[in-house]
This record gives C-alpha cells, sequence and structure tokens, in this order.
C-alpha cells in the first residue's frame, strides 16, 4: 500500500499519492504509441501477398466489404505490398473505391426494377440484357469494368449476334421439338445491327449512371468506352406508283382502306390509329386531336400516351372528312342493324359493332403486311408515316410543320436528321423560288453553237470549202486521205492554225473523221442538211494569210492538231455554277462539249432535265484553261432548244 505521502531522499518535495499517479499517467501518455493498421496482408500458398482493406458494408449483401489485390512473389513483394494497401487505404478515405462487389446482373435486375419507362420499352430492355449483355459480361463486377471490356464486348457484337465460337453448326427454326426442314440452316456468322448495338450502350450507359449516383462506384467506367455510330436513317417509303396501288387494293374493304388513308395522310403511328376515338373528331371543324394510343407486347394490349407523351391537333382535308363522315355513318348503321347503339366513347377502328374494342396493332401491321406481299411490295405500314412525311416535305411544307403533324419531339431536329434527303430537293425548290426574284444579272458573250455564214469570209472557212466540193465532186473518195495540215498551210500560204481549223470544220460537218497521231481521211461524201453549211462558196484566187490563233493558244501545229484538256463549268437556268470537270476536247469543236453538259446536267440537276434534250438550252457550259478556274470563261457555250 502506497504511503499517503511521497518523501524523496532528499525532503526538496513531498507529493500525496494522487499527484505522483498524475504524473505517472502522463509520462505513459507521452510515449509513442504504435499506428493501427488499415488493413492487412496475407501470405498465399505460393508466395503472393494479398492485400485486404475494409470498406465498409456491402449495399447489397449487406456483408462486410473489403478491396484486395494480389502482389506477385519476389524480393520487393512486401515493399509493394505496403505502397498497395496505403493506395486501397487513400481510395477508401477519398471515396473513390466501389462500395460493392456487386455484379453487372445484379446492377441490371434493379436498374430494371425502378426503370419508370413504357411496359414495351422495359420488356425489350430486357430481351437484350437477357440475349447480349448477360452472357458475356454480366458476371463482371461493376467496380472491375473499364473501356477496355466494352470495346471488345462492341466489338463481339459486331462479330456474330450468336457468339459462335468459329465451328459450324445447325441453326433450328425453332427451340421446340420439330422435323427440321429447308428451314433448318448452317450457322452464318451476322453482326448485330448497329441499332441494335447502339440500344445496348444506352442501356449500360444508364443503369452505370444508376450505380454512379447510388454511389456503388465512383466513375462511370462506360465514358472510357467508344460508343458505336449513329447509324445513317434510310427512310425508304414507298414511291407514289406503289402508294397508288397499296391503296387501290386496300379499297375493296371500306374499313380498312380508311385505315391507310388516313395513315397517309396524317402520318399516324400503327398504335396511334387503333386509340383514336370518335371523341377526338370534329368533322365540323375539320380537325382531329390526337391523345392516345395503344400498346400490345405479345398478346397483352393496354391504352397508353402517345410516344412523345405529347398531344397533336391536325386539320383535315374535305375529303378525308368526308371519308370520315362516311365510315361514321356505316358504323352506325351496322350497330343499329343488330340492335345496339355506339358506345358514347367508341374507337374509329374497331372489331366490335359498337366500337367498344379497339383494333391490335399488331394485328393492323400483319394485315398490311399480307396486302404489301400479294402486291409484291416490300414495304411495312409504318413507312406510310414516312411517305406522308416525304410527300409533305416535298410539296414544301416547312420542317417545324412536319414534325408537329408527326409528333417528333426536338422542334424538327429529328425531321431533320431523318428526311434530309427530301428537305435538300425542298431547298432547291426554294433557290429556284428566290433566283426567279433577283434582279437580271448581265449577261456573258456567248458563242452560240451555229454554223459559219453564207459567205466564206475567213481563210480556214474557204479552205473547208475547196475541200468540201473535191469530196463532193469525187476527186477524194471515202477513205482517201486529205492533205496534211502542213500541206494545206504551205498551199495556200496560211499558218498551220488555220490549216488545221479548216479540217476541224469538215470533221464538224461530218466530211473527214481523225485520230490523234492519225491522218485525216474522208468518211462522207454527202454534206449533212445545214443551210449555212452548204451555200459557203470559196472565192476565187489565191488566199491571203492570217493569224487565226486563240488568244492563250500557241499558234503551231502540234497545239492545234490534237484536242486540249479543259476546265469545264455547267451553269443552271437558276444561275447555280456545279463542281468544274476536266475533258480533253477541241475547242473548235464546240459540239464536242454537248455530250459533258447534258451528262452533268442530269447528274447536279435532275429536277431540270428529262430523258430528252429539248432542255439543254436553259444550261450554259463554260470553258476555261485548267489553272484558270478562276478567271473569265475562255468561250461560253450555249445550245439552241430543239
Amino acid at each position: 500500500m502506497r504511503p499517503s505521502v511521497c518523501q524523496g531522499p532528499d525532503s526538496a518535495w513531498n507529493h500525496s499519492w494522487c499527484e505522483w499517479a498524475y504524473f505517472d499517467s502522463m509520462a505513459r501518455s507521452s510515449r509513442p504509441r504504435s499506428k493501427r493498421q488499415r488493413g492487412s496482408i496475407a501470405q498465399l500458398p505460393s508466395g503472393a501477398l494479398r492485400v485486404a482493406v475494409y470498406a465498409g458494408i456491402d449495399p447489397v449483401t449487406k456483408r462486410r466489404h473489403y478491396l484486395r489485390e494480389v502482389i506477385p512473389a519476389g524480393p520487393s513483394a512486401a515493399a509493394e505490398a505496403d505502397k498497395v494497401m496505403r493506395r486501397l487505404a487513400n481510395q477508401v478515405d477519398e471515396r473513390r473505391n466501389p462500395r460493392t462487389s456487386a455484379t453487372l446482373d445484379q446492377l441490371l435486375d434493379q436498374h430494371f426494377a425502378v426503370l419508370s419507362l413504357e411496359p414495351n420499352t422495359i420488356s425489350a430492355y430486357r430481351e437484350l440484357a437477357d440475349g447480349h449483355i448477360r452472357p458475356l459480361i454480366g458476371a463482371q463486377k461493376v467496380g472491375a469494368l473499364d473501356g477496355a471490356i466494352f470495346d471488345s464486348f462492341y466489338a463481339e457484337l459486331r462479330r456474330c449476334r450468336r457468339r459462335c465460337r468459329g465451328k459450324p453448326f445447325l441453326e433450328h427454326r425453332t427451340v421446340d421439338p420439330h422435323d427440321c426442314d429447308d428451314r433448318c440452316r448452317v450457322h452464318v456468322c451476322r453482326p448485330l445491327a448497329p441499332s441494335t448495338v447502339r440500344k445496348i450502350h444506352f442501356i449500360l450507359s444508364g443503369a452505370l449512371k444508376r450505380a454512379v449516383r447510388w454511389r456503388w462506384i465512383a466513375l462511370n467506367p462506360i465514358d472510357q468506352a467508344e460508343p458505336p455510330s449513329q447509324p445513317r436513317p434510310n427512310p425508304q417509303p414507298p414511291t407514289a406508283e406503289e402508294a397508288a396501288r397499296i391503296l387501290g387494293a386496300a379499297w375493296s374493304d371500306p374499313d380498312w382502306g380508311l385505315l391507310v388513308w388516313l395513315t397517309m395522310i396524317t402520318g399516324f403511328r400503327r398504335g396511334e390509329l387503333c386509340g383514336l376515338r370518335w371523341r377526338h373528331l370534329d368533322l365540323d371543324a375539320g380537325v382531329i386531336q390526337l391523345e392516345r394510343s395503344i400498346g400490345q407486347r405479345s398478346g397483352r394490349t393496354w391504352e397508353k400516351g402517345t410516344k412523345t407523351h405529347q398531344q397533336r391537333r391536325l386539320a383535315l382535308d374535305p375529303e378525308t372528312v368526308a371519308l370520315l363522315t362516311a365510315h361514321r355513318a356505316r358504323c352506325a348503321a351496322r350497330a343499329q342493324a343488330v340492335g345496339v347503339a355506339l358506345a358514347g366513347d367508341s374507337f374509329v377502328f374497331s372489331p366490335a359493332v359498337d366500337g367498344s374494342a379497339h383494333l391490335k396493332p399488331d394485328s393492323v401491321t400483319q394485315r398490311y403486311g399480307r396486302l404489301a406481299a400479294r402486291l409484291g411490295i416490300k414495304t411495312s405500314i409504318h413507312k406510310l408515316r414516312h411517305y406522308s412525311a416525304t410527300e409533305l416535305i416535298s410539296a414544301g411544307v416547312d420542317v417545324r410543320t412536319v414534325a408537329g403533324r408527326l409528333g417528333h419531339a426536338g422542334g424538327g431536329s429529328t425531321t431533320l436528321k431523318v428526311y434530309a434527303a427530301w428537305v435538300s430537293e425542298s431547298d432547291q425548290r426554294a433557290s429556284t423560288s428566290l433566283f426567279s426574284r433577283m434582279p437580271a444579272r448581265p449577261q456573258p458573250v456567248v458563242a452560240t453553237i451555229v454554223a459559219p455564214s453564207a459567205e466564206a469570209r475567213s481563210p480556214y472557212e474557204k479552205i473547208a470549202v475547196q475541200l468540201r466540193e473535191a469530196i463532193e465532186s469525187g476527186a477524194l473518195a471515202v477513205g482517201d486521205p486529205i492533205p496534211t495540215v502542213a500541206e494545206l498551210a504551205g498551199a495556200h500560204g496560211v499558218a498551220p492554225s488555220t490549216a488545221q481549223r479548216a479540217v476541224s470544220l469538215l470533221k464538224s460537218w461530218g466530211l473527214v473523221v481523225a485520230a490523234r497521231g492519225r491522218r485525216a481521211r474522208v468518211l462522207s461524201t454527202v454534206t449533212p442538211p445545214a443551210p449555212a453549211m452548204s451555200d459557203l462558196r470559196a472565192d476565187e484566187g489565191i488566199l491571203a494569210e492570217v493569224d487565226d490563233t486563240q488568244p492563250g493558244v500557241d499558234g503551231g501545229e502540234a497545239a492545234m492538231a490534237a484536242p486540249q484538256l479543259w476546265a469545264i463549268t455547267v451553269r443552271g437556268p437558276d444561275g447555280r455554277r456545279y463542281p468544274p470537270r476536266h475533258v480533253e476536247e477541241d475547242i473548235d469543236r464546240p459540239d464536242t462539249f454537248r455530250p459533258h453538259l447534258v451528262a452533268i446536267a442530269r447528274m447536279e440537276a435532275p429536277l431540270h432535265t428529262d430523258s430528252g434534250e429539248n432542255w439543254v438550252g436553259d444550261f450554259e457550259l463554260e470553258v476555261r484553261e485548267p489553272d484558270k478556274e478562276h478567271k473569265d470563261p475562255e468561250r461560253t457555250l450555249r445550245w439552241q432548244k430543239n
């Protein structure tokens, strides 16, 4: 037992027992305390070290959750394990660690359970997840997902939709017991459609965003992946001739014909037509109010809002109003014939006499498919919606109005993406309309293709007339060579370029034929009927030498003896210039440029051309040297209308 008073060897100080205990406890607290480890390091039988750090309670399994990492055996394994343990501990402190060891399958289950979408959409999402996501990466832990895993996953979907291993096998037409026929075929790898791969990407993105909000993971790993590209829209509406055939066949049943007609006129979706009630129609005002739609999954149907959850109010033309009025009268007569009255909230298209039941969307699709198959037309009822949109745009209706009638969200952005080709055609017509209101522009000097005048005035015309007379008189027979350019130039005392122009004029008359490196020969002894050509007569006497070289063209025989490379630009009737092309022709034979104008105009301006060539006079052809496209044309050609 301690004394009540502590006396030291020298009685300089005395303390009570309580004071002594206080000093003793202070001395103990000042000693260095060993730091508690945040995790554990265990050695495995292989010699590797396993690091484990406690990260809290798993919100899914409600068990203790650890971050684990294995360090390979080696001389520096212990030091590396210490570094890993500190890193994992920092992740826990900064809340950057995954809080759960849940798999992607578990995340998808909970994601679909709280997803607020249409039943059809959720069912489609579940089918894609069960068919493609779960078999390949469903067992992966959410915290272990990264961009490399998703990129490999998308690559596999693009390789084969059945995820085969490269070995041949038989694809049966059904999983039920059956006798195989020609529908059971050897498997051929087919990639999953790009639009389907993109839907799978959106499913994963939504689920992982929810995992971030739930703090299962700190970062969304799908942001590190490259999403599939957006497929290019390709509406493929039926042509006007196909639409007429479909409508003509559908009118054999007036009720069915009206449904097809209304689809073409309004662009309604099939579920919207099935959900249409008489109270949505104001036939006196010619207006239809779309509020509801019918959804279907397998055999189950339900009434719901429209796809974009917005109501639409559309004006109807008098013909459609008259057809709907007649249809209502037929429905009332059928109901009266069996002693019932139309229900107060009856459907416009109904299999029931009193209109109390709606059509099934799948039944509408199947009946339309059978109709198109009988006519030999490859189409679907949804493409009548595309037909309505393209006809409106082609008629010049603005995109926002078309989007409103179709029920597209985004103020027309969806309409622009899907129907860009038809918007381009409408834009071309708009540019033509604007051109008609523009002030007149100064007209260029046009070299119209006509024959020489009735009197041979220039030296090259006189040479050509003399040669023509020699051909017509029989002095030069068919197949005989005509004098060379050098011989003609020497005999008439003119420049070689002038002699070459004379030969070119004979070629344009169809009297001689010439090719590069070969001598010109007589082709025919009959000049084509053209008064301006046949009336040319040469003056008597020796012709004087003149310089007839064209600006920018060398006067030597080598430059004029062969066609030259030119840059030609076609100018349309609306003043628009199309991209230049390079051709090799003779500038002194303008008629050789005409086929180029015809081909370019038909390619670039199909709205201003047809199968004939009466439209050729509406176009101009500007001819320039290849390196002078920015300068004034060397010559502008315009052909007279036939």
